[in-house]
């Protein structure tokens, strides 16, 4: 995949000028691609496979399970996330499964609740494609860091690992082995998931 330096993990679409989040929710469903906006720039990726997609639900599902018994918060899947501040060129980006407490979540007859919620959640994961590789996840990874996600799950299920990213480390704090499991730190408190459970 050709790569733009304002996303190194996804493609810049050719032929788009800077767009608004609110363009981008209208776009049209693309079963090829997956979008996202950053600085105002639409860049795209393949539509996830199969494997990506199962996994995907399959922590979304725990997760979700976590902290609805616990009235946390919500967890949604694939959904965007407005990330830059007002004043600033819209950054929309949609990790494969993301948490947010209580605070900030929206009841469900709340206005706008069909936009993209405009907070950084607290965790995100993202679960890795074939084409993507370290250097390109390190930079989004630290990109949901910048814009006060705390807790950052990169799930490589070509190897069965998972990097951990925090604020404050240019570098994942941890790398998880099939043997280890994710853990929700003081994000979400209690929360552990095997690995061998999420690639079983």
């Amino acid at each position: 995949m050709a790569h733009e330096t304002i996303a190194p993990w996804a493609e810049k679409v050719p032929g788009v000028g800077p767009m608004t989040a609110d363009e981008l929710l209208r776009m049209p469903d693309d079963a090829e691609w997956k979008h996202e906006l950053v600085d105002g720039v639409l860049v795209r990726m393949p539509s996830p496979g199969f494997r990506h997609g199962k996994l995907a639900v399959r922590l979304a599902r725990v997760l979700g399970n976590y902290v609805d018994q616990r009235a946390l918060g919500d967890v949604v899947g694939d959904a965007g996330f407005l990330l830059s501040r007002p004043g600033q060129l819209d950054t929309v980006l949609g990790p494969d499964v993301a948490y947010v407490r209580a605070e900030h979540a929206l009841p469900p007859d709340a206005p706008g609740i069909e936009k993209y919620l405009r907070v950084a959640p607290d965790l995100a994961a993202k679960v890795v494609s074939p084409d993507q590789y370290k250097p390109e996840m390190a930079a989004k990874a630290r990109t949901y860091l910048q814009a006060g996600v705390r807790l950052v799950w990169v799930i490589w299920p070509e190897t069965k690992t998972a990097d951990v990213w925090r604020p404050g480390s240019d570098q994942p704090i941890m790398t998880l082995t099939i043997s280890d499991a994710l853990d929700g730190l003081n994000v979400v408190p209690g929360f552990t998931y095997p690995l061998a459970d999420l690639f079983g």
